[in-house]
């Protein structure tokens, strides 16, 4: 037996022993090294779900993985016993409507690790051990394991600046900056961002913006009207990152604008209203972003061509053992960015 991290209810987590199983066709075997802990995994210890979505029975968290391919099922090619492999969470049917239109993220049957939107529900990664299909595996040599394990957040923000469109010498509004935000910094910046500013209302977090490439941050908690000079006339600002889910961050950066500026949503914690005359006379547009695909192993690339630094983000590690103070610790803003647990440690 291997052991598994459950969530049973909201603060209940507990190890758990899974049976070890073998890779068939198409699959391989994974010893898993990293895992880490992402919003989602902290409101079902929080909460046991969020909105209308409950757990209804023990899960096993965690879909941020990285580990060393460790057996090959029949027909695998293109990865070797012993790689360092990114694991991609996301397993499209390919066969439904939203996937034949070429929307895989949007899959009516998809298979997201740690996720209790279906019932019964979608195992996470949090484990000693996986099989993973191969097509969820990007070869990640030349990086740590704690760099891979980054590559499925990357890919979020990589997935959200591809919606905002040409970014060559944007000035660009990042709000939020939690692991998201100060990933859409990077790529941002990557894509051709002239002037990142970045708000947060926990000054750490901002620390970390900097040095992630922010030209200017802003506490709007210690400075409610930090935003002003950008709203000046209609707007100076090009394009927002709204990655708080905050309606006072969303509204206050539609303001910053300018005309046929572009609002891009990540941040996702219920409905919000929105300034509509505003939208309207400025000609804004308005744009969700959720989760990824393609930009999976694109994510791996570009951090092992070494385009994309997460090394701002890993501000913690854990043993698996000690999943109590992990989570603990992912949970206090003001201690942690991005905390991950260790496998085999």
């Amino acid at each position: 037996m291997t052991k598994a991290l459950f969530v049973h209810a909201a603060r209940d987590l507990r190890l758990g022993d899974v049976a070890p199983d073998t890779p068939g066709p198409g699959q391989v075997a994974i010893a898993m090294q990293r895992g880490g802990i992402c919003g989602s995994d902290l409101h079902y210890f929080n909460h046991g779900g969020f909105g209308a979505i409950r757990l209804r029975e023990p899960m096993i968290l965690g879909h941020e993985v990285s580990g060393v391919v460790s057996g090959l099922g029949q027909g695998v090619e293109g990865l070797a016993l012993g790689d360092l492999v990114a694991v991609s969470p996301s397993r499209p049917c390919r066969s439904c409507t939203e996937c034949l239109r070429g929307l895989p993220n949007h899959c009516l049957n998809m298979r997201f690790y740690g996720s209790a939107m279906p019932f019964p529900h979608i195992q996470g990664a949090f484990r000693e051990d996986l099989i993973a299909d191969a097509s969820q595996c990007s070869v990640a040599n030349g990086l740590t394991a704690a760099q891979a394990a980054t590559a499925e957040p990357l890919s979020v923000a990589l997935h959200a600046v591809s919606r905002a469109g040409d970014m060559l010498g944007k000035r660009v509004l990042v709000t939020g900056c939690g692991p998201i935000g100060i990933l859409v910094i990077l790529a941002a910046r990557r894509a051709g961002a002239a002037e990142i500013i970045a708000t947060d209302i926990a000054p750490n977090v901002l620390d970390i913006a900097r040095i992630a490439g922010a030209d200017v941050v802003l506490d709007t908690a210690a400075d409610p009207d930090g935003l002003a000079p950008y709203s000046t006339g209609k707007g100076t600002l090009d394009v927002l990152f709204e990655c708080s889910g905050a309606q006072v961050a969303l509204v206050g950066g539609i303001a910053t604008l300018r005309p046929r500026g572009r609002v891009i949503q990540l941040g996702l914690s219920g409905d919000m209203s929105l300034p509509m005359m505003q939208i309207t006379a400025r000609e804004l547009a308005i744009k969700g972003s959720f989760r990824f695909h393609q930009a999976f192993p694109l994510a791996v690339r570009m951090m092992q061509q070494g385009l994309i630094d997460v090394a701002p983000l890993l501000t913690h590690s854990f043993p698996l053992a000690d999943f109590a103070e992990a989570f603990a610790t992912a949970n206090d803003r003001s201690r942690a960015m991005k905390v991950q647990l260790v496998f085999g440690a």
